[in-house]
């Protein structure tokens, strides 16, 4: 079976199910962990630490969470979509290439969970 031919199942299938191929969320792109610490450092890390447990009331705590979460909020600040002047502000100046350092930053920081006896 040729490329194409797999393609036009593909989008057969997804029309199926009620969904374009535009509707599926892509995986983040690889970021830069060493960039994204740095980054965090210099821009995040007031507000929610380096370690993304948010020492200021009303953070957002960042850490562990998932890398596609991330990215998707930082753009939709950046693009003004999500509203936050702080983190409009923040977020406008930032370039694709920041914003996956910096989800690859916070998501890969391990969060232990203990739940009390």
């Amino acid at each position: 079976m040729g490329d194409q031919t797999m393609f036009s199942l593909y989008k057969t299938g997804l029309a199926a199910l009620g969904l374009a191929a535009s509707d599926l969320v892509m995986p983040a792109a690889a970021g830069d962990l060493v960039a994204g610490r740095v980054k965090a450092g210099a821009k995040c890390s007031n507000c929610h630490g380096l370690d993304g447990m948010a020492p200021m009331a009303g953070a957002a705590k960042l850490g562990g969470q998932k890398k596609e979460y991330l990215r998707e909020r930082l753009r939709n600040f950046r693009s003004g979509s999500r509203q936050n002047p702080q983190m409009t502000f923040i977020a406008k100046p930032l370039a694709d290439a920041d914003i996956d350092d910096l989800s690859e930053w916070y998501s890969a920081i391990k969060v232990a969970v203990e739940i009390p006896k």
